[in-house]
């Protein structure tokens, strides 16, 4: 059982802040990842859990137990690093033994959970090779071998895909998901990429510069973002935001190019229109709806994206059927689909919930 609370916790360079107060409950046997921009602070947030670095304020519990003074070896927490971070004179037994040894475990134990956990990696015909010897896809399964075999209450994954190329991106994170099924432990990944985080995660944490943005599970991210920082970082390609006005029933760019009918509309007179490309459907010509001309297409084979510059400037992606053809510079039509439609606000960028009509 790991059940981890942060309370208030606050991180200090001199005079710099990058941590602004982390309120966080994760619990046991969930997958928990940290997403969000380079220098948002989620590396650090994840190395204030290890004890790897003092935390400037507030507390960090694990299972009730306050961690704030405890080192890191005592902890229980097993981290592996976005460098490998192997002994290069080592051998994968050795590595793999190494902290297992630390931990005052005899020979025959050490030896069980090393089999145990080569078994799970596939790593049985590595076990004498060095690092210098192992592809990038090999060296991060001995990695998390390594931290295995501590048997650790938690795990902590610091961006371990973000050296491998993209078919082994692919294959290590299917064995990272496989893994956490297999073994059931508390984990907490750090990513910069949400693909990675949409994945893997039971519940993501998104943040942004030292704070966090909103937690939650994949699909209540995606669906319902509580704001557009969310709503532009969760979902590819990002989601589009219009600034428009009402007019009528219907909402017009702020520009007063076009129009659309989406019904169900938050109060106010004027606010950000957040539109995926799933929500988007494109008409060749001119007709009732947002001008736009078409920029470029990327044909995915199963589908296809088509990007278009509004009337404003704002280039919009659209998905469309494979089959169907757009030519750059050609003129179209956008028109949404009411129900999949987002709204925030102008101001500060915070979710707005339509009214029904009266």
């Amino acid at each position: 059982m790991a059940q981890l609370s942060l309370r208030g916790i606050k991180k200090r360079f001199r005079n710099t802040e990058v941590l602004h107060g982390i309120d966080l409950e994760i619990g046991d046997r969930e997958f928990v990842v940290f997403v969000g921009p380079s220098g948002c602070g989620k590396s650090t947030l994840l190395r204030l859990i290890a004890g790897l670095d003092p935390m400037t304020d507030g507390e960090f519990l694990l299972n009730g137990q306050r961690m704030n003074e405890v080192p890191p070896s005592r902890r229980g927490i097993a981290m592996v690093f976005q460098s490998y971070a192997l002994y290069p004179h080592m051998d994968v037994y050795e590595n793999m033994a190494f902290g297992a040894r630390l931990m005052g475990l005899d020979k025959a134990e050490v030896e069980r959970r090393i089999a145990e956990t080569t078994r799970m990696l596939r790593l049985e015909e590595l076990l004498q090779r060095k690092p210098r010897e192992l592809s990038g896809g090999q060296r991060q399964r001995v990695a998390i071998g390594r931290a295995l075999v501590r048997k650790p209450e938690v795990f902590l994954l610091d961006e371990p895909l973000s050296n491998l190329d993209a078919a082994l991106r692919s294959e290590v994170r299917l064995e990272i998901a496989r893994l956490h099924h297999d073994i059931g432990g508390t984990m907490i990944y750090v990513t910069h990429d949400q693909v990675e985080a949409m994945t893997l995660a039971d519940k993501i944490v998104v943040m942004n510069a030292g704070r966090i943005e909103q937690v939650g599970s994949p699909r209540e991210l995606y669906e319902t973002p509580a704001n557009t920082f969310v709503a532009t970082f969760i979902g590819s390609p990002r989601m589009t935001l219009l600034d428009v006005t009402r007019k009528d029933e219907r909402l017009a760019m702020a520009d007063g190019g076009g129009g659309v009918a989406v019904g169900a509309l938050p109060a106010g007179s004027a606010f950000r229109l957040g539109l995926r490309s799933d929500a988007v459907r494109l008409a060749k010509g001119q007709g009732e709806g947002f001008a736009g001309q078409v920029v470029y297409t990327e044909y995915l084979g199963d589908n296809a994206y088509v990007y278009v510059r509004l009337a404003d400037g704002t280039l919009l992606a659209a998905r469309t059927a494979p089959n169907d053809s757009f030519a750059p510079d050609e003129t179209v039509t956008v028109t949404v689909n009411p129900a999949s439609v987002h709204f925030f606000s102008a101001e500060d960028g915070r979710r707005l919930t339509p009214q029904a009509a009266e």
